[in-house]
């Protein structure tokens, strides 16, 4: 029942914004949703963190040393903010990389559902590809260079800070997307994404499909 909601809201929001039939735009989002239905099915088996060796490489501790130390700080009484808070202040960790951390636990610990966060759900991708940052960071800000390998959706820019962040409304401005960029060296940058306000836990497995598909599209791009 709920996954039914879900579709027909979707089938009225492109109703609102194409001016389409009922059946004209019932027919493109089940077209949409069809083609994803395989891809979100394994995705709902897999578990949503980022690898250890990410965590690692971004926070200087694995998953498995991340819950001990937030266990006894007592996080399971703390606020999502509370604990965010403690892992930047504390522990030295990035805001991006400490709300990741935060949410893991939560999960982890049974106190927030898959993709869920405060305002909504979330989902988030990564890729390391192999251009210098400030070419990566490009290829997000400046719309023509976007519409290259973006070619299922669009994006407005809020705010950003060159090499390091830069924050989207995302189509209808409903939902954001929030970039970050890491310099690994020279030749080499990565970026992680994190599409946020999404509606239900459908939506969120539509869309981290999506931006998987879309970060190997743009590796391909920059990197030909």
């Amino acid at each position: 029942m709920t996954e039914d909601r879900s579709f027909k809201r979707r089938v009225r929001e492109r109703m609102s914004k194409t001016g389409e039939s009922y059946a004209t735009a019932r027919s493109h989002v089940a077209e949409k949703r069809d083609r994803n239905r395989a891809a979100r099915t394994r995705l709902a088996a897999s578990d949503d963190r980022v690898s250890d060796a990410a965590i690692k490489e971004s926070t200087g501790k694995t998953w498995d040393e991340w819950f001990p130390i937030l266990d006894v700080w007592g996080a399971r009484e703390k606020t999502h903010t509370e604990i965010a808070r403690y892992v930047s202040e504390e522990h030295g960790v990035p805001g991006w990389w400490s709300q990741s951390v935060t949410v893991a636990y939560e999960q982890a610990r049974g106190m927030r559902l898959k993709y869920e966060r405060p305002d909504g759900f979330s989902v988030t991708a990564s890729k390391t590809i192999a251009v210098p940052v400030d070419v990566l960071f490009d290829a997000f800000v400046d719309d023509v260079r976007r519409t290259e390998w973006l070619t299922d959706g669009s994006m407005s820019l809020r705010t950003a800070q060159p090499g390091r962040t830069a924050r989207f409304d995302w189509e209808d401005g409903s939902t954001r997307v929030n970039v970050g960029f890491t310099d690994k060296d020279p030749t080499k940058s990565s970026v992680a994404v994190a599409h946020e306000r999404l509606p239900d836990a459908d939506e969120a497995e539509i869309a981290k499909v999506a931006w998987r598909a879309r970060l190997i599209d743009l590796k391909a791009w920059l990197e030909s």
